[in-house]
């Protein structure tokens, strides 16, 4: 099956996309990677650029690559300030733009395709309006308000309808990775924080909010839940929460963040630390030439990820707020039983991001 086997990376730059063409191709599977932005390292991928809401380029490139099998859809788009955008109209129609502007020139193409793979988030729990269900549910904890994914959903079920091919959905908890730029990777903004506040001698202060118990995503580990997934028949037309295995609170893994970092914990500062990062721009270039990092430019280090902080750390918040766990017994239960420690996952990340050189290296 390897040999016949190519598989379409859609978001190669996204924090999911790049895990996902990393691993296929580390697999020595024939993998083709797209994304508007050319990724740092394609692990032996090709990579094509390629604008999603170009429709006539997403047709020209159908064409060429008829022989795909496996689409892994992880590309997106956000708007400028991250959160607002998620509930507005024009953010919905780009998404479902994209997905359709590749998936109709390829549905015609692609005859021997077998399965598309694509993400939501807990968003699809109203995750970024209200508390959601403890745990929720993917057959029943669903939330009725404006979001792409449904648009993206209808599409799939439909084009699917009578098809050789199936699909699958991901829905998983905060993802944290390797990618740079990305929209939402908490890596390099909590790491470009941390790396900051050590410059000025100061210990890594914690700038969270209100208590809540959340979960993580790693990268990799989706990437794979992704690869079982294309070749999996209880994975097929099925929605799949998932995360880690563990929850976490931003206090109780601040110490191993700390850790990773080569850091003292500080004390609690309650602050925007996003907000605080959009200042910064200066101190960061001057911290990079001092350690010769691979990234000066800390705007493109974070992408929109700094906004990202402030919203996962419920900064401005107090007290208490419910909890945001989904339940991956399902995902479990269908044959993906892989998880990894929440504060291993973190140790890991920091530690490939200093030895890429975005981070500088602990002392």
């Amino acid at each position: 099956m390897t040999e016949r086997k190519k598989v379409l990376i859609a978001g190669a730059t996204g924090v999911v996309g790049l895990a996902a063409m990393k691993h296929f191709a580390n697999q020595c599977i024939k993998t083709v990677a797209i994304s508007r932005r050319t990724p740092r390292e394609t692990y032996g991928a090709a990579h094509i650029s390629l604008d999603l809401m170009d429709a006539d380029a997403c047709a020209a490139f159908a064409r060429e690559h008829g022989d795909v099998t496996h689409l892994v859809y992880a590309a997106l788009f956000e708007k400028p300030g991250l959160i607002a955008g998620w509930r507005e109209t024009d953010q919905i129609d780009t998404n479902d733009a994209m997905l359709r502007n590749l998936m109709q020139p390829l549905l015609e193409s692609a005859k021997s395709l077998r399965h598309v793979s694509i993400l939501q988030g807990t968003k699809a729990y109203g995750a970024h309006i209200r508390p959601i269900e403890t745990p929720a549910r993917e057959d029943r904890s669903e939330v009725e308000h404006e979001n792409f994914y449904w648009k993206q959903e209808a599409y799939l079920r439909e084009a699917a309808k009578g098809a050789s091919w199936s699909w699958s959905t991901f829905r998983p908890q905060i993802i944290f990775g390797e990618a740079t730029g990305a929209a939402m990777n908490l890596i390099p903004a909590i790491g470009a924080y941390g790396a900051l506040l050590k410059e000025k001698g100061e210990p890594l202060h914690f700038p969270g909010g209100a208590h809540t118990v959340l979960e993580a995503a790693d990268a990799d580990l989706v990437a794979r839940a992704i690869a079982w997934a294309g070749e999996s028949d209880a994975a097929a037309n099925q929605i799949f929460n998932v995360t880690n295995g563990d929850v976490f609170t931003w206090r109780g893994v601040w110490p191993a963040i700390a850790a990773a970092l080569g850091m003292e914990v500080g004390e609690e500062r309650p602050m925007r630390a996003g907000v605080w990062l959009e200042s910064q721009s200066d101190a960061w270039a001057t911290l990079a030439r001092k350690h010769g990092l691979t990234e000066p430019d800390l705007k493109a280090l974070l992408g929109e990820s700094h906004h990202y902080i402030d919203f996962t750390m419920a900064s401005g918040l107090e007290g208490q707020l419910p909890p945001a766990i989904v339940s991956t017994i399902k995902l479990r239960q269908s044959g993906f039983t892989e998880v990894i420690d929440t504060e291993a996952m973190f140790a890991k990340w920091f530690a490939w991001s200093q030895e890429a050189g975005y981070l500088p290296r602990p002392q």
